[in-house]
């Protein structure tokens, strides 16, 4: 069995740090993506407009929560340069409980049992994932076999979501863009720790820039999903689904491609399985039962 070495442990607060900037960064830019929906009329659940983007861009909420996530990747940034991703990346699931007891209180919503149940699932099986990632998981040279494996998973991916996006852009479910948000940021987190890695091993060649390029690519169709997302669900819902898909997508990366579970004995294994559904049932079941899912900014002002 492995472990972290001391060093390796201080990643873990890193990243508790920047779980909670992303709730706050999320919450900021969902209040003021629905402003702007009030503002033009016209909601962004089937795609940002130009006209969009450039009231988003005078929105001192939009502009703090884009600062706050800004600093969120940088701490995550920080935690992948010092542990493993299949350990730093699900701890972002606190983001989830915060952003959960502050979009409540701010929409003056409640959150009933099973909604309360269903963010209990997602926390309870990221939490049993990275304790036993903990002691089970390593870092390992990222050489070039694993970078061409991953860049071609990626442009698969990529236009995959792509085609997707163009057949259901115009029917504004939240899942779909959360899960193509989760995915997308899954690959950024791997990028990111792949162009580490090669830094710390004092590589860095074409094939590195090539990650570097998929990172920016990835994070920018990423960004707009998000956006979108939020037109069309609650913050903590679109959170749900970046705090537990990302990082789901990350981790059978991190397992399959970059060997870092190559020394966890069988039982480890199971347990990621195990944990990792555990934590998406969570995640559809917020989906399911939230009782903003659906309603867009201009929808709640019509019921008003």
């Amino acid at each position: 069995m492995t472990s972290l070495d001391p060093k390796q442990f201080i990643g873990i607060p890193l990243a508790l740090i920047g779980a909670a900037l992303l709730a706050f960064g999320a919450q900021y830019q969902s209040r003021g993506l629905n402003k702007v929906e009030r503002i033009t009329g016209q909601s962004a659940g089937a795609g940002l407009s130009v006209r969009h983007i450039a009231s988003l861009l005078r929105r001192p909420s939009w502009v703090a929560g884009t600062l706050f996530l800004g600093l969120a990747v940088v701490f995550q940034i920080g935690s992948l340069s010092l542990s493993p991703l299949i350990i730093v990346q699900p701890i972002g699931v606190v983001g989830l409980v915060i952003t959960s007891i502050l979009n409540s209180r701010v929409s003056g919503v409640r959150l009933g049992k099973r909604v309360q149940s269903s963010i209990g699932l997602a926390v309870l099986g990221i939490v049993v994932f990275v304790s036993v990632a903990a002691f089970t998981a390593s870092d390992q040279p990222v050489t070039d076999a694993k970078l061409i494996e991953i860049l071609i998973t990626f442009g698969v991916v990529f236009a995959v979501i792509s085609v997707l996006t163009l057949v259901f852009r115009h029917r504004g479910v939240a899942l779909i863009y959360i899960i193509g948000a989760g995915v997308l940021y899954g690959f950024v987190a791997t990028f990111a720790k792949s162009v580490i890695g090669r830094l710390q091993q004092g590589e860095f060649e074409w094939l590195t820039w090539a990650c570097v390029a998929a990172l920016i690519a990835g994070a920018l169709l990423g960004l707009v999903f998000v956006q979108n997302a939020y037109s069309s669900g609650p913050p903590d819902l679109v959170v749900a689904g970046l705090t537990v898909i990302d990082p789901i997508v990350a981790v059978l990366i991190g397992i399959t491609v970059l060997d870092e579970a190559a020394g966890a004995p069988a039982w480890a294994i199971l347990a990621f399985v195990a944990s990792g559904a555990v934590a998406i049932i969570g995640v559809v079941g917020l989906a399911k039962f939230h009782p903003q899912t659906g309603a867009s900014a201009l929808a709640a002002e019509d019921a008003r």
